[in-house]
């Protein structure tokens, strides 16, 4: 062995010899779609006991991002570095001509990107997940195939919640269920929190006394449309949601000030003007009252019994003894999901959306743009767009016991930055650009272990992109263009907007005619930014200043 190689197995191999049982485990929990205020600890209304005692024991990071839709967050976190280089430039979904073939877009977690479940496990971790996979379909881009040693997952974006119907299903009924790369089927009772817990717990249960530590990634479903849940649960918010989409925003963001989460001055993100497709609740009649009311109910009872599921979790480490020893991160893919599915998931010959059977086994609806600006509050817009509601999501973090402290965290991180947080927790070097002979992207994210413990940090400046939506942070300034249409291909450029994050979370100041320099700066970053991870523009575009 060359000596370069010995040194860097010697490495890798110091913790070990240390005593794999001192290391911290990590427990990685990801919602879908939840919105920024829908937990009891950020302000909202809905019961999340088990969560708010997680964040009551550790942090409470408030400026936590997220890439603005599912699987580029997944790649970010996995890899620890930058959609546009893992693969996930867009969502495989959402792949443009223009787009396709090009390095970054292949649409899965690609093979010059770390998998920090690969590093974990060569660094002496047991490792499991279950639940949304989304970063590739094929065998060889599974799980099991990025050093996950136990895995139950659902390969695809979305899908029915609970067991799929095998006649006639509709496009979300078509799932690909995998059990350690191996097709696998779920029961009759089959609702995916519930059985993604109970499966978690088993892989857990059957590496206890392998004096590892272990690696878990709980990637939950929850509370992505279709809204459903079980008959145990469906009524648990009945007529908690009669007063409208306002009352319940405006309460929302009062108890976040109540909180101390925002200042009592702080003037929230406006909701979008009324239009056909989304009325104000004064325009609804009563009937259309009733079934929004509904669906608001359903996507609460999801959201408790994701927080009942979590709860489930930590009991189990709890009385294991091993809570005591993990570092517990959870945190949401995105921010809530305002787009009309049906335009993509057509019903089908069972499909039944009546008031009567909202939430239940057939019905497959969303809760739509303004219940959306509801889980958001109270920040601008929701997923797919740049704006905070797109990528500001709730996160909790508890550290390990010996690290823990309380409070609220209000430093500014990204989901890239887990992946080097976990090597520092576990007493891993960072990989580099090499590994096991291979070029890879280099990690880029920052550890935030400093930043956990409250030692006095500084964010780095940040780009992001989706569906032509981009930002660039610096500091507290934010440079923000938004598409002038939903459609990506649209061959106008976005119009570049400024704002003060810090003063003006909820974007309402627009500063590019105040502070011209500062936005032609970060302009300036955000072109370098793309240059340097490869984001592929619209041809229309390509010649044209950012």
């Amino acid at each position: 062995m060359r000596l370069p190689h010995l040194l860097s197995a010697l490495v890798l191999a110091m913790p070990l010899i240390a005593g794999a049982a001192e290391r911290p485990n990590i427990l990685m929990i990801l919602a879908d779609d939840l919105g920024y205020s829908d937990l009891g600890a950020f302000g909202g209304e809905i019961e999340t006991p088990n969560l708010d005692r997680l964040a009551a024991n550790g942090l409470l990071l408030t400026s936590m991002y997220a890439a603005p839709t599912c699987s580029p967050t997944r790649s970010m976190l996995m890899s620890g570095t930058d959609n546009h280089q893992a693969g996930l430039g867009t969502m495989a979904e959402a792949l443009l001509p223009w787009q396709r073939g090009k390095p970054g877009y292949e649409g899965y977690l690609n093979s010059q990107s770390y998998s920090i479940a690969e590093l974990l496990r060569d660094g002496g971790y047991r490792t499991s997940m279950v639940g949304k996979w989304h970063l590739g379909m094929a065998p060889e881009q599974g799980p099991n195939r990025r050093g996950f040693e136990h895995s139950f997952t659902m390969l695809e974006g979305g899908g029915v919640h609970f067991k799929p119907a095998t006649e006639s299903p509709t496009k979300l009924e078509q799932i690909t269920f995998r059990e350690d790369g191996k097709p696998a089927d779920v029961p009759d009772d089959y609702y995916d929190s519930d059985f993604y817990t109970d499966k978690l717990i088993s892989y857990l249960q059957a590496g206890k006394d392998s004096g590892k530590p272990f690696f878990a990634y709980a990637a939950y479903t929850s509370p992505h449309w279709p809204l459903q849940v079980p008959d145990a649960w469906i009524d648990k918010y009945s007529g908690r949601y009669d007063a409208g989409y306002d009352a319940v925003r405006l309460a929302r963001i009062q108890r976040m000030k109540d909180k101390g989460l925002l200042a009592a001055d702080f003037k929230p993100a406006a909701t979008l003007p009324a239009n056909p497709k989304a009325p104000t609740w004064e325009q609804l009649d009563p009937q259309q009252r009733k079934i929004q009311a509904r669906k608001m109910e359903v996507y609460a009872a999801m959201v408790s019994n994701l927080d009942h599921n979590v709860g489930r979790l930590l009991d189990y480490l709890r009385k294991s003894g091993e809570l005591e020893n993990t570092l517990v991160v959870f945190m949401s893919d995105n921010g809530p999901a305002a787009e009309p599915h049906e335009q993509f998931y057509p019903a089908g010959p069972h499909t039944n959306n009546s008031l009567e059977n909202i939430g239940r086994r057939g019905s497959q609806v969303d809760y739509g743009v303004r219940w959306a600006e509801v889980s958001a509050a109270p920040l601008r817009l929701f997923k797919g767009t740049t704006a905070e509601g797109g990528i500001s999501v709730p996160a909790i973090v508890q550290l390990p016991e010996g690290l823990r402290r309380q409070g609220l965290e209000r430093s500014v991180a990204r989901v890239d930055d887990l992946a080097p947080t976990f090597l520092a927790v576990a007493g891993l070097p960072d990989p580099g650009s090499t590994w096991k002979s291979e070029p890879k992207h280099p990690i880029t994210g920052q550890s935030m272990l400093p930043m956990l413990e409250g030692k006095q940090t500084q964010a780095p400046a940040r780009g992001g992109e989706m569906f032509g939506n981009r930002y660039y942070r610096e500091g507290d300034m934010k440079a923000l263009a938004l598409l002038p249409s939903r459609n990506p291909a649209d061959p106008a450029p976005p119009r570049w907007q400024l704002f003060d994050i810090a003063n003006d979370r909820g974007e309402q100041n627009d500063l590019s005619a105040e502070k011209p320099e500062v936005l032609e700066r970060l302009k300036q970053a955000w072109a370098d930014y793309a240059r340097k991870v490869g984001v592929v523009a619209p041809p229309a575009q390509t010649a044209k200043a950012p």
